[in-house]
């Protein structure tokens, strides 16, 4: 159980380099999805396009679903972006920021499935066989004295290796899934091209603005993170020392005379540092109702990031006026 607490410390700690890894790994695992996948044409004029166009955006549009779901980020800013204002205002730049970063990695996977899915050209002939102009390519005899209709059926048939209607026309197959595979590998260097110009625009153009920004934005991006982080770690500790409680209280109340001879007894240091250190996460709130008030306050009002001391002083005197003491020490420690 230590050990894969470890491994989540620690992949929470890296968490930038593990998405990232992530990607890479949605990016190897898309190209081999394709390669083990055994690609069937309708050859039906009325499914073609919509099978070979489906292959080529549906499982891209799946994997950059998945990059988001896979991403903690997603519920960290609708998180921010839902909760109320009050002392602590949304930056937008920053959600902005946090928005883009991950779009960037979401998209990985999906770019290396449309480049892949190009350059293979398959569902691209599957798509716009029907489409062709079948004059270009030479004998024409095969489709002499067809209508229109019969034409485009014909046509629809020609990504299909094991139909027999092209049997003695072998070479006008071969010519007309050439040509096309040749226009889908050009849309697909077409497509590399893009992606790859846009990230290198986006690498180059960054500096051109203003450095402070940006180190702003990503500063308060990486804050929102660890306080995220911080509090639920607090929040487990909390529920540790709290579920440890009651489980003392039961088991004391249950024995009776032996527990009240138990508590009478001197504790060595140990006990003592354990009850201390409990006591010390449980930060004065020890009853169901106040810890619900707690997490209410966090979501509805998170405290002003202005930790100086006339301001703390101010916040302090505001809390004693109420019932928020236990809060406002809750909020001090995370």
């Amino acid at each position: 159980m230590d050990r894969f607490r470890m491994m989540n410390q620690v992949i929470q700690s890296n968490q930038e380099s593990f998405m990232k890894g992530i990607c890479g790994i949605m990016a190897v695992a898309s190209t081999q999805i394709y390669q083990s996948f055994d690609f069937y044409c309708p050859c039906r004029p009325e499914y073609n396009y919509a099978y070979g166009m489906g292959l080529i955006l549906v499982p891209p549009i799946s994997f950059f679903l998945l990059g988001f779901i896979l991403n903690n980020n997603v519920s960290l800013l609708m998180e921010e972006w839902k909760r109320p204002t009050n002392g602590r205002r949304k930056d937008p730049i920053t959600m902005r920021y946090m928005v883009c970063s991950m779009t960037q990695r979401s998209l990985i996977a999906p770019s290396v499935w449309v480049t892949v899915t190009l350059m293979h050209g398959q569902s691209f002939i599957c798509a716009f066989s029907t489409n062709l102009e079948i004059e270009r390519f030479g004998n024409f005899s095969v489709f002499k004295g067809l209508s229109e209709e019969e034409r485009i059926k014909i046509l629809a048939r020609i990504p299909c290796d094991e139909d027999t209607y092209f049997e003695h026309h072998e070479e006008i197959r071969l010519m007309t899934t050439t040509y096309i595979k040749c226009i889908s590998q050009a849309c697909g260097w077409m497509f590399l091209f893009m992606m790859t110009f846009s990230a290198f625009l986006i690498r180059a153009i960054r500096p051109c603005f203003s450095q402070a920004t940006f180190l702003k934005t990503k500063y308060w991006s990486h804050y929102i993170d660890t306080e995220r982080k911080m509090f639920d770690e607090t929040c487990r500790e909390h529920a540790k020392s709290f579920a440890k409680l009651c489980i003392q209280q039961y088991f004391e109340g249950i024995s009776g005379k032996k527990g009240s001879s138990y508590n009478n007894r001197a504790y060595n240091r140990d006990d003592d540092e354990e009850q201390e250190s409990d006591d010390e996460k449980l930060m004065g709130i020890k009853a169901q109702k106040d810890m619900n008030k707690v997490l209410w306050n966090w979501h509805t009002g998170k405290p002003t990031l202005d930790f100086r001391k006339d301001k703390m002083d101010t916040q302090s005197n505001g809390h004693l006026n109420g019932y928020k003491k236990p809060w406002s020490m809750y909020y001090s420690k995370v």
